[in-house]
């Protein structure tokens, strides 16, 4: 090999060199990369929930409630009267008389301490109709309690214990900062066994249940009886759910439970230390969510807000609220549907006024609303009807068999004879009506959002709407006296 050929090769084997050194400095930087990713993954995942049971765990408390339970009325038959047993229940009634006198039964729970003076959250079916109270701390010190105040609509119940010591205490955090996923801790006292911790995730958000203000947090977390009324901890130690219930078809925990979150009840907490009761907002007015069709209907952009469908006197019909009108915004916050719209008037201030946007007539108007109170109003009769003239009349229409309003019709269903509007006398099971819902007995008082009193007046309606080119049409029907609007589909010529 000539000098020249050894040279060029060994200038390209040190030109070799360097790249060779920048791709194993990239690989062991990659390498490295990865190694610290998987610790930081494995460092979100806690080890142990132990220092955060030994810090709050003395604010959990185990309740046990004592009761006094009628015994039965001795006059209170068993079995039919003329039965052929009856002589021999009246004789084993006789043997035990002694047995019916009043006794006392217990249950027990879980709450925690939120004060160092003594105050403490649970839920009201734990003490509900409790005669004696009492706390059993985790150091074994008992104290009895008194009932501050309860909410059955949200089940939480405030309690108070004296003592001269200050007590240990938790302080509630923000639910909606937690997400599907966060690891969530659950303190208690389930079935009866005294203190215990389990620990989950946030499985689902914002969960209704049965009730006007429900949002619960569902967690995989074990709850089981007794943990009722426990708190629902995040890693920082903060309450953010009071256990409530759970999904189980055994009575035992499968995984599914449910927690109140914290942002309802600091509101009623408040409130109950403050009044010793709730006072909720109030609006005064009957609503329903917007269906795609309903929007069709009525020549909305899209299937949201809260469409009105009774206003009753009070706060909205002082500030000239209508049935038909769609609720759009509260307080400056966008309404999303019904539910959204009940929890944030109940959260509103009673007196405050605030400014309500409908949509009306396919315009938008803004109303200024005054805020009465929720638990004041909620005892007040409210007319089913308005009064008016009809002339008997009967056809069928949109797979419906409808009539005026007569006096016959009237008293068989117990309607107002002087009523507005076109009973239904019967319905196709097979059309659309039948299957939103509309049944025999039913007084449609309202088409697109106009009164009726005769069927001319409906086959207006239907007309109007069939040539404003929208393919269902607003009906506004009264079942015992209960107000909803459905969309029924205008059957094309």
């Amino acid at each position: 090999m000539t000098h020249q050929a050894v040279s060029r090769a060994q200038a390209a084997t040190q030109s070799r060199q360097p790249a060779i050194s920048a791709r194993a400095f990239w690989t062991l930087t990659l390498a490295t990369l990865l190694v610290l990713t998987q610790a930081i993954q494995a460092m979100a995942r806690p080890e142990s929930f132990a220092d955060l049971a030994d810090r709050f765990s003395p604010a959990v408390v185990n309740i046990t409630t004592a009761t006094t339970v009628a015994g039965r009325d001795e006059g209170s038959p068993i079995v039919p009267e003329g039965s052929p047993f009856e002589d021999f229940f009246r004789e084993f009634q006789d043997r035990n008389r002694g047995e019916r006198a009043p006794r006392r039964s217990s249950a027990l729970g879980s709450g925690f301490v939120i004060s160092e003076d003594g105050f403490i959250v649970t839920n009201n079916h734990v003490i509900e109709g409790a005669d004696e109270i009492t706390i059993e701390f985790f150091n074994g010190d008992e104290l009895d309690a008194e009932l501050v105040g309860t909410d059955e609509k949200t089940d939480i119940a405030l309690l108070k214990v004296e003592t001269d010591e200050p007590l240990p205490f938790v302080n509630f955090g923000d639910s909606d900062l937690a997400r599907v996923g966060d690891w969530v801790v659950a303190m208690g006292n389930p079935l009866g066994q005294g203190f215990s911790v389990s620990a989950g995730i946030v499985s689902a958000r914002n969960r209704a249940l049965s009730g006007t203000y429900d949002d619960y947090i569902q967690t995989d977390a074990a709850i089981n009886r007794g943990n009722s009324g426990g708190p629902l901890f995040n890693l920082d130690g903060e309450v953010i759910g009071v256990n409530t219930a759970i999904l189980s078809p055994n009575g035992g925990s499968i995984g599914i439970g449910f927690s109140m979150a914290s942002n309802v009840v600091k509101g009623v907490v408040d409130q109950l230390q403050q009044y010793g009761e709730t006072r909720r907002g109030w609006l005064g007015v009957r609503i329903q969510d917007v269906t795609e069709d309903m929007a069709d209907a009525m020549g909305l952009a899209s299937a949201s807000g809260a469409l009105v469908s009774d206003v009753p006197e009070g706060p909205a019909m002082d500030a000239g609220m209508e049935a038909g009108d769609v609720i759009t915004s509260f307080d400056g916050v966008e309404v999303e549907d019904t539910r959204g719209l009940v929890r944030q008037v109940g959260n509103t201030q009673v007196g405050k006024t605030v400014r309500v946007t409908v949509m009306r007539d396919g315009e938008t108007q803004t109303l200024r609303v005054t805020l009465g109170r929720r638990e004041e109003a909620e005892a007040e009769a409210v007319p089913a009807a308005q009064p008016g003239e009809s002339t008997p009349m009967e056809k069928d229409l949109m797979g419906m068999s409808l009539s005026s309003v007569t006096p016959e019709l009237a008293e068989q269903l117990d309607i107002d004879p002087d009523a507005d509007g076109l009973i239904v006398r019967d319905v196709d099971e097979m059309s659309e009506a039948y299957e939103k819902g509309l049944r025999a007995g039913d007084l449609i008082t309202e088409a697109g959002q106009q009164k009726l009193e005769t069927i001319a007046d409906l086959e207006t309606r239907v007309e109007e709407a069939r040539e404003a080119g929208r393919k269902s049409i607003l009906l506004l029907i009264r079942r015992q006296g209960e107000p909803r609007f459905v969309a029924l589909p205008i059957a094309e010529e």
